[in-house]
């Protein structure tokens, strides 16, 4: 027996670009396209009366606009949104992700066509809806202090995909800032996406958050996030470690790769003690990196089902059996405190 489809609105105020979103999803046999709404007014009713699966949105519309739509679709009846919009305005394509959207799809100046990759990105996140966890929806919590950084006693390693963003901020707001932990994070996002990224993380953290350079040392109090289109290694020089950013040609599919960062921490780490998290996403990024840190002796977490917004990354890691613990997003943030506290 056929799965049912998964049901679609889409909202935008070009005629051109529903025309074309419409084109592309009506083609996939798993994808119905049940309306369309030109502003976020009619979007709204639209959502509340037909109940779809997932929504396209756009941001900037006349009368209500998309982050309108998203404070009072997500009060009255919280679905999954996968933000559709030009890059213009990086910021605000995080200020959707904090007021409850899934997750986002840059949209170029270019005309779109058929087969074009933004499309199908577009389509394969839409499609991940069908893996969503309990937690996918809930709204993240943030915190903001001041700054010290030091030498790290520990090193942290995480990776995420989709739902990253808000799980990311909500993890990073439970580290104090005092914490004798380095982080280095790698989230799949589009290369003019992430040092926006790491700044709104700046915002909302105790620790001091940047998008990595190539060759600057790991301190305590300090996260990196790997520049989007490069992987974020880990390397020794004598006593300490360093970030190593690689532009060349990937290694696997995925970049930034979650099992480059961890593979690397689990050779350069030598006697740092090193704890790593698999976060939400799609995909099997992380699974042989959790592999090889478990060898090396490190803390392998995962986010559980109960809070992942998609379980399939935490998943593939988990069924490896080389993950010491499995914990939803707030106990895993509190293990790694525990971690750099007392390294266990």
């Amino acid at each position: 027996m056929s799965r049912r489809k998964l049901r679609v609105l889409v909202i935008d105020d070009s005629a051109l670009n529903r025309r074309i979103l419409v084109d592309l999803l009506s083609a996939d046999a798993e994808v119905e396209v049940i309306a369309t709404a030109s502003d976020g007014e009619e979007g709204l009713k639209v959502a509340l009366a037909q109940r779809p699966d997932a929504i396209t949105l756009d941001l900037q519309m006349p009368r209500v606009d998309g982050f309108t739509f998203l404070r009072l679709l997500m009060a009255k009846r919280p679905t999954p949104v996968v933000v559709f919009s030009s890059y213009a305005r990086k910021a605000d394509a995080f200020r959707a992700l904090e007021l409850g959207a899934l997750d986002f799809v840059a949209r170029p100046g270019r005309p779109l066509g058929t087969g074009d990759p933004v499309l199908t990105e577009l389509l394969q996140k839409l499609k991940g809806v069908r893996q969503l966890g309990e937690g996918a929806l809930k709204p993240p919590r943030t915190l903001s202090q001041e700054i010290s950084a030091r030498r790290p006693l520990r090193l942290a390693v995480i990776g995420a995909s989709t739902g990253g963003p808000p799980a990311l901020s909500r993890l990073l707001a439970r580290l104090p800032a005092d914490l004798p932990l380095a982080v280095l994070i790698a989230q799949h996002m589009p290369e003019k996406f992430t040092k926006a990224f790491a700044e709104r993380l700046n915002r909302q953290s105790s620790f001091e958050v940047d998008e990595a350079q190539d060759g600057e040392e790991l301190c305590a109090g300090r996260a990196l996030v790997a520049p989007g289109g490069t992987d974020l290694l880990v390397a020794r020089r004598g006593d300490s470690l360093h970030a190593r950013v690689m532009t060349g040609a990937p290694n696997g599919r995925y970049r930034p790769s979650v099992d480059a960062l961890f593979q690397s921490a689990a050779i350069a780490a030598g006697p740092v003690g090193v704890a790593s998290a698999v976060l939400t996403g799609m995909g099997v990024d992380g699974r042989e990196g959790t592999v090889a840190l478990s060898k090396a002796g490190a803390l392998t977490l995962a986010e559980s089902q109960e809070t992942a917004v998609i379980w399939g990354m935490p998943k593939e890691a988990i069924d490896t059996g080389k993950v010491s613990r499995v914990l939803p997003l707030e106990a895993l943030a509190d293990a790694l405190v525990r971690f750099g506290r007392d390294g266990r």
